[in-house]
């Protein structure tokens, strides 16, 4: 078990940024794009709960990834339970299958390109990723693994002096989820 601890960035230049992580010796990963089919629970509202459940693909990978409510602090942190699961589309297949004769209604997917880089910065290892979501534009997200509960505000504090040292500024409080969902809820003009 894990508290997953991040800041989400909009109004970002990836290029600038780039640019900002280099110069601190952040290594670049692998571009992957990543889809998450969002559900919800037959008898219980992850959206009044403030729990989010997903089903992740990226490329072959699989997993399912619960996320609990949001813990109090400067930094969106959550108990986040992951779980991989057999590689390939048809496996993906099945499990989505699976939750949806269970009784899950899937709520939305959300599909982004993601390039990480990962540091260590203050004696911590980091991870920022300069996302491209669909429909939603660029963004960035700095993140931290916080063991237990002890070490979350030592890993809240790693994420804000990283985003400061790299000028990020303009927090975005929403998941994709929420925001994708609010943007298809805006009236056509």
């Amino acid at each position: 078990m894990g508290y997953e601890v991040e800041l989400k960035y909009r109004d970002v230049d990836h290029d600038a940024l780039r640019r900002a992580l280099e110069a601190l010796g952040a290594e670049e990963g692998a571009t992957l794009d990543e889809e998450d089919l969002y559900l919800n629970h037959p008898a219980r509202d992850f959206a009044a709960s403030n729990e989010a459940f997903r089903v992740r693909s990226i490329g072959e990978d699989n997993r399912v990834t619960y996320k609990g409510p949001k813990e109090p602090g400067p930094t969106k942190t959550r108990e986040e339970i992951e779980v991989p699961f057999a590689p390939g589309p048809l496996r993906l297949d099945e499990l989505t299958r699976m939750f949806d004769v269970l009784g899950f209604r899937r709520v939305a997917l959300v599909r982004k390109r993601r390039t990480p880089f990962r540091l260590t910065f203050g004696g911590r290892p980091l991870e920022v990723t300069l996302d491209r979501a669909d429909e939603l534009g660029d963004f960035a997200e700095v993140e931290a693994l916080a063991l237990d509960r002890d070490d979350l505000p030592d890993a809240q504090q790693a994420v804000l002096d990283l985003a400061a040292e790299l000028g990020l500024a303009t927090v975005e409080p929403r998941s994709y989820l929420r925001m994708l969902l609010e943007k298809r809820a805006q009236p056509s003009m």
